[in-house]
């Protein structure tokens, strides 16, 4: 049953395929033709539906994943790649072997800047990594997390020479599952190593051990990167793991941090059927997001200002009528913490109406609306700060001990509130004031 499920589901629009080629030239039809041994859609079908009924065993993803990208660390494989375009100046310090091993559906680089601690999950051969680099400077620090030892050893292979060539050493490649970023695989081997597994005790020793290398000696602390990059990589993680992996991703920010984000997602809900497909998973469509899904994972985990900042227009794949693409998006942390009364109002510029934010507040055109301190200052910077008016207090007023605001009700501040001791003032233009040599218009 399972098998004609697969078969039926399973009708690939072969014209849609031959015109989303790789970087290559290869058409993506092609490339998955390849990686099946087969030479027409029908046979692919009956592949794949042949591959889902030939064990009753569940899917292992995690298996899956780590077995073809070892094997693409060795050698390229166009099928996982997306047409990207990357700023051909960073490019050029990279070694070509670092480029054509890289699998990625997007550039996150792009929202990095100098200075900025950035943290790459799933950094493969490294290099968005390098990219980044290059993009904060001496002053920044790039993390790489991934789990994969073939791709960790391609990206470490090449740092001596990248850190000569920019002049500075700033990258760290660290092993350990981006769903756990408290625990660093590369200790918890050297205790094995110490100690091996060979018993049901020995393994719940060794859980201890790792849940106390996670408090004690955690892969990447809390509160402590500005930016997290990702390309193509979170569709890669067990469904059963995501909540926990956006938790992660939320714990390692700082407050006013952002995660920005490259993965592949589908316009409509994939069936079980085709989840449970090895090659297409670790080929990032069984595992892929639906999109609107995927910003309400942000969305969930507690970040704020979740926005769309690219979106492939023509899908990338296109499976029984369902689409597949690329796309970006960027999340803020910061909004946690209590609400206190400082008169300050916003005023929404437009287009729209009206808006409301991930937390509730509706904010209409053009009109003074009360926001609390925390909300006020979230407003007043990215993504919110071009969109919006800050109205301060004329007279700043003191956090300490100030009152409580209910950010649940939707207020319009009066204007007194914020002109303070000048309400009462009469101030009228001087006669030159629209001459030539005036300055008040």
């Amino acid at each position: 049953m399972i098998g004609k499920a697969v078969h039926r589901r399973m009708l690939i629009s072969e014209q849609c395929f031959q015109n989303r080629c790789s970087s290559d030239g290869q058409s993506f039809l092609f490339q998955i033709r390849c990686s099946y041994g087969v030479t027409n859609v029908t046979a692919i079908s009956a592949k794949i539906a042949s591959d889902s009924t030939s064990s009753d065993a569940p899917l292992n993803v995690e298996e899956a994943v780590r077995d073809r990208y070892s094997a693409a660390a060795q050698e390229k494989e166009a099928a996982l790649c997306c047409p990207v375009e990357y700023d051909r100046k960073y490019l050029e310090a990279i070694p070509e072997e670092i480029i054509e091993r890289d699998y990625g559906c997007g550039d996150p680089s792009q929202y990095v800047n100098p200075g900025d601690t950035v943290l790459d999950l799933g950094s493969g051969g490294g290099k968005i990594c390098y990219i980044a680099a290059q993009v904060v400077g001496c002053e920044g620090k790039i993390i790489g997390v991934d789990c994969n030892d073939d791709m960790l050893g391609l990206a470490r292979q090449y740092q001596p020479a990248m850190s000569e060539k920019l002049g500075y050493g700033n990258v760290d490649f660290r092993k350990g599952k981006i769903q756990d970023l408290k625990l660093n695989l590369e200790l918890l081997d050297e205790q094995l190593a110490d100690r091996p597994v060979q018993t049901s005790t020995d393994w719940l020793e060794m859980e201890t051990r790792a849940q106390n290398l996670r408090d004690t000696k955690p892969l990447v602390e809390s509160d402590s990167v500005d930016v997290i990059v990702s390309n193509c990589v979170l569709n890669l993680v067990r469904e059963e793991d995501r909540r926990q992996l956006f938790a992660e991703m939320f714990r390692t920010l700082r407050r006013g941090g952002r995660a920005v984000i490259s993965d592949i997602v589908s316009d409509e809900d994939v069936p079980d059927a085709l989840r449970n497909d090895a090659r297409l998973w670790s080929g990032c469509m069984s595992g892929a997001f639906r999109e609107d899904l995927f910003l309400k994972a942000f969305e969930d985990a507690g970040f704020y200002g979740v926005e769309i900042v690219k979106r492939q227009e023509e899908p990338w794949a296109v499976v029984d009528g369902i689409e597949f693409r690329s796309m970006t998006v960027r999340a803020w942390k910061g909004k946690e913490g209590p609400c206190l009364e400082g008169k300050q109002a916003v005023v929404y510029n437009g287009p729209w109406k009206a808006v409301i934010d991930d937390d509730g507040h509706r904010l209409n055109r053009g009109e003074r609306m009360a926001v609390c301190d925390k909300t006020f200052h979230i407003y007043s910077r990215e993504p919110y700060g071009s969109q919006i008016t800050a109205l301060p207090p004329a007279e700043a007023v003191s956090l300490e001990g100030a009152a409580s605001f209910d950010c649940k009700r939707i207020a319009i501040r009066d204007p007194q509130e914020t002109k303070g001791g000048t309400a009462s003032l009469t101030m009228l233009p001087s006669a030159d004031c629209c001459s030539p040599d005036g300055d008040c218009c």
